[in-house]
Parts: C-alpha cells; structure tokens; sequence
C-alpha cells in the first residue's frame, strides 16, 4: 500500500482531461491524469466502425495541436483515438494508464483522497473528466422480458452489421447513435427506427453549403447555446434528457435508404416482443438500445450529484466542494462542451480555477 500526495488529479484521460492537463502544465502545476483503460483513446477505439466526427477536422483542435490532414475531412474514431494519444505524447503529459479510482472522498482539513486499489492518492484539486454523457449504457428494466431468441445490444456494444443475426432490427432510441446505426443496418437488415424525432439541422452534413454554413453552427453552439441564454438552458435540459439533434444523418437519408419510422416509444414487452406505446407490437429478430448513458457517480462520495443524476456545477466548478471540478460533461457551459469545438475552452476556464486556487492557497501561506 503507498500514500502519494499531488496538488491535482484527473480523472479520465480522454480529449477533456488531456486538455485541462495541457494548461495545468503550461502554467507550470503539478499534476496527474489516471484513466481505466489499457491505452489512451481507447474509448474512441471501442465505438462502431464507421462512427465519425461532425465537426470536420478543421475545427477538431485541442489546445495547441491541430487535427492533422485535409481540414474538410471527418475524422474516423480511429484517427480520434491516435489524435488523441499523440496529443498526450506530443505535451508529455503525466498520464497512468489501467489505473481505476474507486472512491473520492473529502480529506480532513481540505483537499480529497482518492482510493486506487490498495492504493492512496492525496490531492488538493480533482477533476473529473469520465464522459460526455456517462459510460454506464441506460437500458429499460423490461429488456429482461424479451424473448431469449431475440439478440439484444446497446449502441456502446455495437460495431458492425456482421454481429446481428438475420431478420428485422428495432434500433430504440433516434438522436445520433440510433440514426447513424439505423442508416448503417438499412443496407443489410429491415430496419426500424424509434422513438421521438429529436429534431435535425438543415443542410447535407458534408456538402459545398455545410462548408460555408460551418463557422456559423460552430459559432451559435460557441456561443448563443450556452447555459447564460433562455434558449441554451432549454437546450441543455431537451440534450441532457433525450439526446441531440441530427447531424450527419437526416429524415430525407433514412426514408431513402427504407427505414421505417416510428415515433412511438418502446413502452414494454407483449409475447416476448417489444411493444410501443401506441400499442403496436415489434417483431423483431435484434434490438439495438440506442438509449443513451446515465451518469454514474457512486463513486464519488460528497453530496455534489442532484436529483437528475448530473453533477451540481456551473463550467465545471463545484462550489459547495472547493477543489472538485468537472470536464467534459454534456452542456458544461455550452453546446459545444460535447464536441471537440468547445472542450479547450472548458478545460481552460477549469484549469484557471485551479490555478486561482494555488494562488490563493501561497499567499495564505505568506500571510
């Protein structure tokens, strides 16, 4: 068992925590990033194979690397995960890897401890950067009740049309996963789409008009969705709630391609089949569960989590934990937070807290 003391560790060692780490480490702050996984990007890694950026690379940066290639190209999850990793070896950030915490807690007389194994990590600052929308899948109760030939996955568990067996595919759940993955199976599989239309944004995802319309998206996402604005709040509750508009995928594409639409929701089981809530009954030979995440924080043990399951903080910042933060989260500040344009100006203002913190803490000191 060993005891190590550091003034701030990182949660999570994906595009948000990397990017706290990289201005933590120009403003000269010891610091530490662990992470769960066996090699950094490997969360981009173990997506579906055809998933891709909605920003082009263009836009793609992390505070002082750009995406490398053609700035009009849609980055594959592929070249994400190298991206990444590259990006921590080009800063030589200090990252440990297969390194899970298992608890968080307050340390008497300030500051937090951090449990790793047999293992104690002391802090005066942590930042939790674990994900956009939480890693634990969010899959119905009732699931359970399907009929066992039925072969069920969640969209986190999906990579490719080779994986369903044949016949009909109910894909549950239509903001990006489930229209990315519907469109895909069309090609292969009967194809059945449901739940709420979650609305979509106009314009072909990578034609000559989505090349001049861009800096005007990337700006509204910047800078008019944000949790300072009546309709950003109302867009963070609808994304954190039910998922984000369609992007690359619209209504257009799956009506041509043959998926059937279905607004209705899942609602329950009836003979071993899925039924909506119009009453209708699904017979389906796979279910894909594009339900989305919920945010998993049992981990943490402070009273910082509401009642919706989502972290009390405004940009990141606990107030009632001085010394807890939060990157990366779904609508941190605004809709950007989600997506590669918004996470450098979020692990910035994170990063200046902290650094306000160890300010504050050496001039107590002098005094």
């Amino acid at each position: 068992m060993t005891t190590q003391h550091i003034e701030t560790v990182i949660v999570g060692a994906g595009q948000a925590g990397l990017s706290v780490g990289y201005h933590l480490k120009k403003q000269g702050r010891p610091f530490i990033i662990v992470d769960g996984n066996d090699r950094i990007g490997d969360n981009w890694r173990e997506q579906w194979d055809t998933l891709r950026l909605f920003t082009p690379a263009k836009y793609d940066a992390l505070p002082g690397m750009r995406f490398p290639g053609d700035k009009w190209h849609f980055p594959q999850k592929d070249e994400v995960a190298d991206f990444v990793e590259a990006y921590a070896l080009k800063w030589d950030l200090p990252v440990r890897m297969s390194t899970r915490v298992d608890r968080l807690e307050a340390r008497a007389g300030g500051g937090y401890t951090l449990a790793i194994g047999a293992d104690t990590i002391t802090c005066d600052n942590v930042v939790v950067a674990t994900g956009t929308f939480g890693r634990t899948p969010h899959v119905p109760a009732f699931a359970a009740d399907l009929d066992p030939s039925i072969l069920q996955m969640h969209s986190s568990e999906y990579r490719r049309p080779a994986q369903l067996q044949e016949g009909p595919v109910l894909v549950v759940g239509a903001s990006h996963s489930g229209t990315d993955i519907a469109y895909e199976l069309a090609l292969t599989h009967p194809t059945i789409l449901c739940g709420r239309d979650c609305g979509q944004l106009p314009g072909k995802h990578e034609s000559r008009g989505m090349r001049m319309a861009m800096p005007a998206l990337v700006f509204v996402a910047r800078h008019v969705l944000t949790r300072r604005t009546p309709i950003g709040r109302k867009a963070m509750e609808d994304i954190r709630t039910h998922g984000g508009p369609m992007l690359r995928v619209k209504r257009a594409d799956l009506q041509e391609r043959g998926v059937e639409r279905r607004l209705a929701r899942v609602s329950g089981v009836k003979g071993g089949l899925p039924v909506l809530d119009d009453g209708s009954v699904v017979d389906a030979a796979n279910v894909i569960w594009c339900t989305g995440f919920k945010q998993v924080f049992d981990w943490i043990d402070l009273p910082i989590i509401g009642e919706d399951g989502w972290p009390k903080e405004y940009r990141g910042v606990v107030d009632s934990a001085p010394g807890l933060f939060f990157c990366g989260l779904a609508f941190q500040f605004a809709f950007s937070s989600m997506v590669f344009p918004g996470i450098g100006r979020d692990a910035e203002f994170v990063a200046c807290r902290i650094v306000d913190r160890a300010g504050k803490r050496a001039s107590l000191q002098v005094a």
